[in-house]
């Protein structure tokens, strides 16, 4: 794995949907433009943000297919892996690099109490069967399961294409995982950004939230790295309330956040795949506020 690692923010994007229920391919288009005029380093597809276990085994594909014919290499692509088996997310990891993604995120079987002795073995067998950068979601606490640290840092150690962690915690967290594996790792927190200026001060290669705030994390990112950390905090400043209300749960975030992300990229109605959170007014009402507040999103 000889190309620099990544780094920055690589907002995942969010799965919309029309009347029909079919996915929207124009509001896909409509996220990427605002990642590229935002200023992002980078964008990520079929992650928790995009619903990928409510997506059909075809749709995981299409959206591979669409988001890198949008993104016409004007950026670097991250394509998270969902499968229930080896072979499954082989196949899907293989379909990515072949649309030009940079770097795939494997996240584990959906396995119940899946312990180390049954998820290392998976996962390296899946890094195995595919030549590039690799990175594994480790959330146990939005995917019911996930990797110790001591089985992050052995992973590493046997696997040379694993060179990325997409970590989901506090950044005291992080901080121990970055200890823990030596720069062994590039290392991304989620979280919708939550605690951002931190995790960049605890040695955090970038963030991947979703991409309702990605102008404003853009540049947080880039005066943070500039070493000009009081206008990074100001910032952050402006769009932590905004964080913390979409960042309740990923149901939330994906109920709220998504109709947060709509309003600032001028997407109209919202429509849910089931089983989703059903929104309320007030929270809409919270949405919207925000929204206004921000502004809507460039592209």
């Amino acid at each position: 794995m000889s190309q620099p690692r990544p780094q920055g923010i690589y907002p995942m994007l969010y799965a919309f949907f029309g009347d029909d229920g079919a996915l929207d391919r124009g509001a896909m288009r409509r996220q990427i433009e605002a990642c590229v005029a935002s200023g992002a380093h980078g964008v990520a597809v079929l992650g928790l943000a995009t619903e990928v276990a409510k997506l059909t085994s075809r749709e995981r594909y299409l959206l591979v297919d669409w988001v890198a014919q949008d993104l016409g290499g004007r950026l670097p692509l991250a394509v998270t892996v969902f499968g229930s088996t080896v072979e499954e997310q082989i196949a899907l990891a293989r379909h990515a690099r072949a649309n030009g993604a940079a770097w795939v995120i494997l996240q584990p079987p959906r396995i119940d109490e899946a312990e180390d002795s049954e998820l290392m073995p998976f996962l390296g067998a899946v890094m195995d069967g595919i030549d590039m950068p690799v990175a594994v979601q480790n959330a146990p606490q939005y995917l019911g399961i996930g990797l110790t640290l001591s089985g992050v840092a052995q992973l590493a150690r046997e696997h040379a294409n694993f060179t990325i962690l997409k970590g989901e915690g506090p950044a005291l967290l992080i901080r121990r995982v970055i200890e823990l594996t030596a720069g062994a790792l590039a290392v991304f927190n989620g979280r919708a950004g939550l605690e951002l200026t931190d995790n960049l001060r605890a040695g955090c290669a970038g963030v991947i939230p979703a991409i309702d705030f990605v102008d404003r994390q853009a540049r947080v990112f880039d005066r943070m790295r500039a070493g000009r950390e009081d206008e990074a905090e100001a910032l952050y400043r402006e769009i932590l309330p905004g964080i913390v209300f979409v960042m309740q749960s990923i149901e939330h975030l994906i109920c709220y956040g998504k109709r947060l992300a709509a309003i600032r990229l001028g997407i109209g109605s919202v429509h849910d795949r089931l089983p989703a959170l059903a929104p309320e007014p007030f929270g809409l009402a919270c949405a919207q506020r925000y929204a206004r507040a921000l502004g809507p999103l460039p592209g």
